[in-house]
């Protein structure tokens, strides 16, 4: 006979009970493929309102070394982009040369991460997301071709899941310029992999993959994809695998180019699988592991999408300003008149917010480069491509006619053709790839009330026997009456706040205050809703906003005491440097107001009730 323990062990923490069949199927393949560790990180600390600043602080600081390796291949890339590379030209033809394509190969560009023994550059992630931050403020077409091969295409799941063999016989192609490619989404299938109709059936020592894939950038240059397909089994009817597919293969046909508002040289199509023979060697990470391949590939991939929005955010800051400087009006400098001095202002901090998040995170890669990072990378691609969206937003209204007018038409009639116009086409998506941020926010509210769930998810869970579901409700009832107290009770931020400069020891202290806050309106929201909180997905989304502004304002903290400690500054650039990070302070104490004030407006009932109007009950 079972024990209760034993039950509660194996019982899944969210009830499927009621829910239709393909919720339950697309629940248990998603939780099934979530990662198992605890997640003990400064994001998740602030979720439960006991944030470790040590995580944070002091700042990882780049070794010199590194450093200098990083700083010579950007010199190398900078020189390629300025001598061969035409960003408006290639957004003009939807073309990507052939010519720099080879250029970027013979750099090393294809192979940045990929270790020296197999052929590539073998530099840190930290390095990589110097590059996309370059490459992200120059070209997004490039920036893409570079970051899909490399982040989300066959380099990284071959460099986190690849046996021996399978990264001797494909890193050194991809690291010479070989193109790769990744292929999970289908015409009804975005983030909900459980309705994935592509399959893989075994024949020997093969599989036969039929099926087709939407959406599948570099798909029309690659020589390599990463295939997710079905693989199901009696005991695990939903399973999927990861296949390592070669275009040059029978079977393999690239039905349609897809065509975009922005990004007009992504080389992304539909691709058709038919009868299409993989040997079982090319199988990545394991049968029936396809979907664990794709996210643990994912959550570090993500670091390059912010990393990409900072360097265009930065780009869209040195147009506004130069702009803000020369424009007059009204007798002054636009940039003085008030209205334009905010969108700077908040331009500024945001900008120097984003670069410190990317900075961040890519260095708990560099520490580790299997790091549970899967909370930290979502947070910043969803702020960081929320707040490079409004910052390209406002460099368009700053720049306003000359902002909406082409580069090129704006060269032709003798003016600096600033590509605004294109920036804002090709920032567009960010919101969207590799998670839109409705479907980011989810991901992370799963991450963040992980901990509850593995505390008291057994006390309500019908699946259980009522004995047991007695016994994990007292077990959790002694819990929240230690843990819930303590969260209203007066506590500081302990040590870290002394190593920072006085100035920003306030703001340190409102982070740690601002978190309880969020923990127990977390908690709140879990006992007033109950299991009918995943559908309270606004709610959800507030909570995780508020969580988001206090992990990129405390990286945004720890990099400026770094900047001050480390750094050879005057005191009039500290001076500079304390007034925008503070101000970002202001800016985020105000957002995490009107989130807080959004959830009780009570406008998400009004809404749902709107909506229903329109489409139905």
């Amino acid at each position: 006979m079972k024990t209760a323990t034993a039950l509660e062990a194996k019982a899944p923490l969210i009830d499927t009970s009621k829910m239709s069949a393909g919720q339950k199927a697309a629940l248990e393949m998603a939780e099934a493929a979530r990662d198992e560790r605890h997640n003990t990180g400064l994001a998740a600390g602030i979720f439960f309102g006991g944030p470790d600043f040590s995580k944070v602080m002091p700042f990882p600081r780049q070794s010199d070394e590194d450093k200098d390796q990083g700083d010579a291949f950007l010199g190398r890339l900078r020189a390629v982009l300025a001598g061969h590379a035409d960003p408006d030209a290639i957004d003009r033809t939807g073309e990507i040369p052939d010519k720099l394509i080879k250029e970027l190969a013979k750099l090393g560009a294809f192979g940045i991460k990929i270790p020296v023994k197999h052929g590539g550059l073998g530099l840190s992630q930290t390095n990589y997301s110097r590059a996309a931050m370059l490459l992200g403020g120059e070209c997004g077409n490039l920036a893409a071709l570079l970051s899909a091969h490399q982040s989300i295409g066959a380099p990284q799941p071959l460099i986190l899941f690849g046996t021996e063999e399978q990264k001797a016989k494909y890193l050194p192609r991809c690291a010479k310029g070989e193109i790769s490619a990744f292929a999970l989404t289908e015409k009804d299938v975005g983030s909900d992999p459980a309705r994935m109709t592509t399959t893989a059936v075994p024949d020997g020592d093969d599989f036969i993959i039929n099926g087709e894939k939407l959406w599948c950038t570099n798909s029309l240059k690659a020589g390599l994809i990463v295939v997710m397909a079905r693989t199901p089994t009696p005991e695990k009817p939903h399973a999927t695998s990861a296949f390592i597919v070669e275009t040059s293969w029978p079977g393999v046909e690239i039905l349609h180019r897809c065509r975009f508002m922005g990004l007009r040289a992504l080389y992304n199509g539909v691709v058709r699988f038919k009868d299409v023979r993989v040997p079982r060697e090319n199988i990545l990470g394991g049968e029936g592991r396809g979907l664990k391949v794709a996210l643990t590939t994912l959550n570090t991939g993500r670091i390059t999408l912010p990393a990409a929005c900072a360097g265009l955010a930065r780009r869209c800051l040195e147009i506004s300003s130069t702009w803000a400087a020369e424009r007059v009006q009204w007798g002054q400098p636009v940039g003085r008149h008030a209205a334009i001095s905010e969108k700077l202002a908040r331009m500024t901090a945001d900008t120097f917010a984003m670069e410190s998040v990317v900075h961040y995170v890519s260095a708990l890669v560099d520490r580790d480069k299997h790091a549970d990072v899967r909370l930290e990378a979502a947070l910043a691609k969803l702020w960081g491509s929320e707040h490079a969206w409004q910052i390209v937003d406002d460099t368009m209204q700053i720049r306003g006619g000359r902002g909406y007018e082409t580069a090129d038409s704006l060269r032709a009639r003798g003016e600096r053709p600033d590509p605004v116009e294109r920036l804002f086409r090709d920032c567009r998506i960010n919101t969207i790839f590799e998670g839109s941020s409705e479907i980011m926010r989810l991901f992370i509210a799963r991450e963040a009330l992980d901990p509850h769930l593995k505390i008291g998810a057994s006390a309500v869970n019908t699946t259980l026997p009522l004995k047991t579901r007695a016994r994990a409700a007292m077990k959790a009832g002694l819990f929240y009456a230690r843990w819930y107290p303590s969260l209203w009770l007066p506590q500081g931020p302990g040590d870290a706040a002394d190593s920072l400069h006085p100035a920003l020891r306030g703001d340190l202290a409102e982070i740690h205050r601002q978190s309880r806050r969020l923990a127990r309106a977390l908690f709140h929201a879990m006992v007033l809703n109950g299991p009918a909180l995943e559908r309270r997905q606004v709610l959800l989304g507030r909570l995780v906003d508020i969580g988001a502004e206090l992990f990129v304002w405390s990286a945004t903290l720890a990099r400026a005491e770094s900047l001050i400690t480390d750094s050879a500054l005057t005191s009039d650039d500290v001076d500079r440097l304390l007034r925008k990070v503070r101000y970002f302070g202001k800016l985020t104490r105000q957002r995490i107001r009107e989130h807080h004030s959004a959830m009780r407006s009570g406008l998400e009932k009004d809404a749902v009730k709107l909506a229903r109007d329109i489409v139905g009950a």
